[in-house]
């Protein structure tokens, strides 16, 4: 039987850079919602196709074409062993099919870890970051702030605030993901496969603790 675990986590919890290190620690491959679009897009599957018509349109792409291309994804022989989702599922119909298609193949989801970080938190993570408006240097006022206030220090361009990075912005999507995420939370709690990581130690302490979990829920 894989490994299969879903990761959950909100904007700016640091959960792509966890995903990439889970991956490589359990030797499976990280299998990310918004990868699986830009791959189908960029070769223009059918499903690629199928999807950039809803998109063009200005529509939301339909569940059955998403469940589609993640069904194909992890149907592909480096998932035999397992894999790690991220971005996928984002509500419990979505995890049900999801337990659908890898029942088909006798696997089962192994372990939920949800990286907890506070909205305060994740506002100062969010909404500190300035860009270079000449090159796109990053800065952050708390954790790499430029020498002199609101100039990069590399070629003395001045520093701005993109849309997604203002606090109205952030404010919004931490909104969006508590709605839509919170009965996903509660699907895997009461399937008693959602360990709840503290996402405020540093990265090396989240990965150990996302690892522990896993070996936990074997």
């Amino acid at each position: 039987m894989g490994k299969f675990i879903v990761l959950l986590g909100p904007p700016g919890a640091g959960k792509g850079t966890q995903a990439e290190r889970i991956a490589e620690e359990l030797s499976i491959p990280h299998v990310s919602s918004g990868d699986l679009f830009r791959e189908n897009l960029g070769n223009e599957t059918e499903l690629g196709k199928k999807a950039k018509g809803f998109m063009d349109s200005g529509k939301l792409v339909p569940d059955e074409i998403t469940i589609s291309m993640v069904a194909e994804r992890l149907s592909r022989t480096d998932c035999k062993d397992g894999a790690l989702l991220d971005g996928f599922p984002r509500t419990p119909f979505q995890a049900q099919e999801l337990d659908a298609i890898l029942k088909k193949n006798g696997n089962v989801i192994c372990c939920v870890p949800y990286i907890m970080v506070s909205d305060q938190d994740l506002l100062e993570r969010l909404t500190g970051r300035w860009t270079c408006k000449a090159a796109g240097h990053i800065y952050h006022q708390t954790f790499n702030p430029p020498k002199d206030s609101g100039i990069c220090d590399i070629d003395g361009s001045a520093l701005y605030q993109r849309d997604d990075d203002k606090k109205e912005t952030i404010e919004k999507r931490l909104a969006v993901f508590h709605e839509q995420t919170a009965p996903l939370i509660e699907y895997y709690r009461e399937k008693d496969l959602l360990v709840e990581v503290d996402g405020t130690q540093p990265i090396e302490k989240v990965t150990e603790a996302i690892l522990k979990s896993v070996q936990s829920k074997k």
